[in-house]
């Protein structure tokens, strides 16, 4: 397709080999603010090569080539910003201007940011983890100690990603904090196992559970059919990814709802196993420590069972540039929701433990709702729809979150231009969501929830150790860094050595092929990273499909959120 057969279809103007987009039914005049020449030459146009030539200045401020902005234009238009609202420091850019570059606006608020924080923690890990992590502890009072470990490891680390997300402001976590301290290499090589299989991988075992649960329901005489399970997956997956990228305002109020409503499920657990142990009944409690294992791999593997139910701490710092004043809500954010989310994690398993007993917990893959059969009577349905309630919730914020990762790392040139760029009206990333759900949709093939679980808790902590190895780092290599929230050195070499223990210990104490695999895939990232990014190689044809992709989804190139 020619640049004047494209001009024809979009009622635009050619120059040259670029299609300058004015006006048309398809693209909204929005679109002419934003976008400049769209390339629509052959492989040698360097705008649409499948990883672009971005660079970072030396404050960190992202200056992309794909649409031939060098970045004074943005620049230029947040002081304008600036100076005609004395409240605004240069980082609180809620809407864009006339004229302005595209980009993500800033509409996560505090509460929205702790509603992320405490939504995607509370996902589908209280209800499938309890029992996995008591086969490995063997006894109630080490599996309540792991439990509370757990909470407290998490908040040591989030409190490390506090002074990193405040010192540098940008989104995407771990992949900006890599690109900062080691350089690029490590932060492609955590953005290609990270949108290809832990981002999916949490979206899909959440999606799983929510329609194993939805599907118990109606089938209690039999074994669910898996197919069934899968289909109702899919739905789920589908009508996600259509609120993420609908709009920002909706998916934040739809995870203030279900975070709200599931905080009242756990109040009503919380409630009636505090009945319970006021009556007297405390046999199971008051076992201890009683036939606790003294195994190095099963304490990890354990470890790694509660971690994953305590998984989505980090979460909030996806999305830094999209947080109203980052500096202050991202700590408090982090403040309030871990201590409440490991609170309501102990007191949840004492209420399981008050109710059923050890062999009984062990033996329910579903121990919420043996939990409410025992102890609510009539009111036992509302476990399963507790369930539902707060695994979507859950699989809401990680889509939420996984999108801006995937965003993020093709901004900077790791991953195909389009995936970063924006939908023209609703500022939401949605190439990058419907990415993030398509990988995620070819894991449900398998089904095997365990599994999947074992393989993203051994990958995700060598990057969350890699992460608190980038701090002590940059404590040295960017001494005059501004740190609005700085933590004491020894909470991140304790989260360090805690991190080199979980990822060593299993595989010391119980080799796996899935280590191996994970192993493979992270070091499959080096060699193609020497090709396409080191070297700038180019498929045949990217130009063609980002257009393409472009005209399909009504999307444009977009640019970092200014920080002056």
């Amino acid at each position: 397709m020619g640049a004047r057969t494209i001009a024809r279809l979009t009622g635009s103007e050619t120059c040259d080999d670029h299609v300058i987009i004015q006006s048309s039914a398809l693209f909204p005049e929005r679109m002419v603010q934003h976008v400049t020449a769209l390339p629509i030459g052959g492989a040698e146009q360097p705008h649409h090569s499948l990883f672009k030539d971005t660079g970072v200045s030396d404050s960190g401020t992202t200056t992309p080539t794909s649409n031939g902005d060098d970045g004074s234009r943005s620049r230029s238009n947040s002081d304008d910003a600036t100076s005609s609202n004395p409240r605004n420091d240069g980082m609180e850019r809620n809407v864009s201007t006339p004229n302005d570059a595209l980009h993500l606006e800033r509409r996560v608020g505090l509460v929205s940011g702790v509603a992320l924080i405490v939504g995607t923690m509370i996902g589908s890990g209280i209800f499938v983890s309890p029992s996995t992590l008591l086969v490995k502890t063997k006894s109630p009072g080490l599996f309540l100690v792991i439990w509370a470990a757990c909470g407290i490891l998490s908040t040591l680390g989030a409190l490390s990603y506090a002074e990193l997300g405040t010192m540098i402001t940008e989104s995407g976590a771990e992949y900006a904090y890599y690109r900062h301290a080691f350089g690029s290499l490590p932060a492609f090589i955590f953005s290609w196992v990270c949108t290809l299989v832990l981002k999916p991988s949490q979206l899909a075992i959440i999606c799983l559970a929510f329609a194993k649960y939805t599907v118990e329901a109606f089938v209690s005489e039999c074994e669910p059919p898996i197919f069934i399970i899968q289909i109702l997956c899919v739905a789920i997956i589908g009508l996600i990814t259509f609120i993420n990228c609908f709009s920002v305002k909706l998916a934040t109020k739809v995870q203030n709802v279900f975070t709200a409503a599931k905080l009242v499920a756990i109040a009503i657990i919380i409630a009636g196993g505090l009945y319970m142990i006021g009556i007297g009944n405390t046999q199971y409690l008051s076992q201890g420590f009683e036939g606790s294992t003294t195994s190095f791999g099963d304490i990890a593997t354990a470890f790694y069972s509660g971690l994953w139910a305590y998984d989505g701490w980090n979460n909030l710092n996806y999305v830094t540039e999209e947080l109203k004043n980052p500096f202050v809500n991202l700590p408090r954010s982090i403040m309030i929701g871990i201590p409440l989310t490991t609170v309501c994690y102990v007191l949840v398993n004492v209420a399981y433990l008050a109710v059923l007993s050890p062999t009984e917990m062990m033996q329910s893959e579903a121990v919420a709702v043996t939990f409410g059969t025992r102890a609510l009577g009539a009111l036992a349905w509302l476990m399963p729809l507790a369930v539902c309630i707060s695994c979507f919730g859950s699989a809401n914020g990680t889509l939420f979150v996984g999108g801006r990762l995937c965003y993020v790392a093709s901004r900077e040139g790791h991953l195909v231009d389009v995936l970063s760029y924006v939908h023209i009206r609703r500022l939401t990333p949605s190439p990058a969501l419907l990415f993030n759900s398509a990988v995620a949709l070819m894991m449900i093939i398998p089904g095997d929830i365990a599994s999947l679980i074992d393989f993203f808790s051994f990958t995700a902590w060598i990057f969350y150790g890699a992460a608190m190895l980038a701090l002590i780092v940059m404590r040295f290599t960017k001494k005059d860094a501004p740190r609005p929230y700085k933590v004491p050195i020894i909470i991140p070499v304790i989260v360090l050595i805690i991190s080199v223990y979980l990822v060593i210990g299993p595989i010391v104490d119980n080799p796996k092929i899935e280590y191996l695999y994970a192993t493979l895939f992270i070091l499959a990232g080096f060699f193609l990273y020497i090709p396409f990014v080191y070297y700038k190689k180019v498929l045949p044809g990217m130009s063609y499909i980002t257009t393409f992709m472009q005209l399909l989804l009504e999307v444009a190139p977009s640019t970092a959120m200014a920080e002056d």
